[in-house]
């Protein structure tokens, strides 16, 4: 029997993810034997630094990487937003399963709204994305960092490292952990990360044996919003260290795209939107960026890096 390997995380969530691949794999080729093999990433390891100040080059996925481009594993699943919107020489975003809730979550043990909380709720996230858009809607919110997968998180909560925490609704939902959820945030309020709630399938670019399972099981309009997403972002120099975010949508032939970035206090925010048919979608995405940067991204991000360096 043929077997082919599946290369992941070794997190609750990143386990879910691999063994919702392997579930569609099994169903479309029964004949297959399919393996998950767990790899730690840079990311796993260190978790007493704030992601931003590690630097985002393939955090959660380079170890990965390095397995699949020596052959040690046949595929890799990860969470899409994990991974760099370059991708290392020999390897290419080969599929996506179709998305899933892409918004984000507040997670609040007394159940409060986002509209609820003030300057007296500690406020957890690891994301500079979420702490800008938190900051432009109040100043003086306490935001705190918070490292650690998703269960971590929620302990750390229970015993009063915070009052509040933002994370991605998928992760949660996918863990069967709804109940944590006090509200799904309003996208236009908090505006997603870039390929939020999608898992993305990476492979070896003309790789003959493996593209036939790739097809079978690639959503297309998700893999279509995936582009047009990753090369907002890409224009936009982006990533774990850049406050920068979007989400797409999709009705009959049509796209629509909004998108923001700012510093990381919430100012020079800069947002818009686009729409237009479908199959111009990444077309569409790109030319939004280009007008962000028309607007003074390039400084924002200029300033940051420097900060930052």
């Amino acid at each position: 029997m043929e077997k082919i390997k599946i290369g992941t995380r070794g997190s609750k969530l990143a386990l879910y993810q691999a063994n919702r691949l392997k579930s569609e794999l099994e169903i479309q080729f029964p004949d297959i034997d399919f393996e998950i093999v767990i790899i730690k990433t840079k990311g796993d390891k260190i978790l007493d630094v704030a992601l931003s100040k590690i630097g985002d080059k393939g955090l959660f996925t380079k170890e990965i990487e390095n397995s699949l481009l020596g052959s040690q594993i046949d595929m890799a699943v990860h969470s899409l937003k994990d991974l760099p919107t370059v991708l290392p020489e020999g390897l290419k975003l080969g599929a996506v399963l179709k998305r899933g809730e892409f918004r984000d979550a507040l997670v609040s043990l007394t159940g409060k709204k986002l509209i609820d909380l003030s300057e007296k709720d500690v406020i957890a996230t690891s994301s500079l994305r979420r702490k800008a858009q938190l900051l432009k809607l109040n100043p003086n919110f306490n935001i705190i960092d918070i490292r650690g997968n998703v269960n971590t998180r929620i302990e750390k909560m229970k015993n009063g490292y915070c009052t509040a925490m933002i994370m991605a609704a998928a992760g949660l939902q996918r863990l069967n952990m709804d109940e944590y959820i006090s509200e799904v945030l309003d996208k236009d309020k908090i505006i997603p990360a870039v390929s939020q709630g999608i898992i993305a399938i990476e492979s070896r670019i003309n790789d003959e044996r493996i593209e036939p399972y790739l097809q079978r099981i690639n959503d297309k309009q998700s893999y279509l919003a995936a582009l047009a997403e990753r090369k907002f972002l890409n224009v936009l120099e982006g990533g774990c260290q850049i406050p920068v975010g979007c989400y797409t949508d999709f009705e009959n032939d049509r796209f629509y795209i909004k998108g923001f970035i700012s510093k990381p206090d919430g100012t020079d925010y800069i947002s818009g939107s686009l729409s237009g048919k479908k199959e111009d979608a990444v077309q569409i995405a790109e030319q939004l960026a280009k007008s962000f940067l028309e607007k003074g991204a390039l400084k924002i991000v200029e300033f940051i890096r420097k900060f930052e360096g």
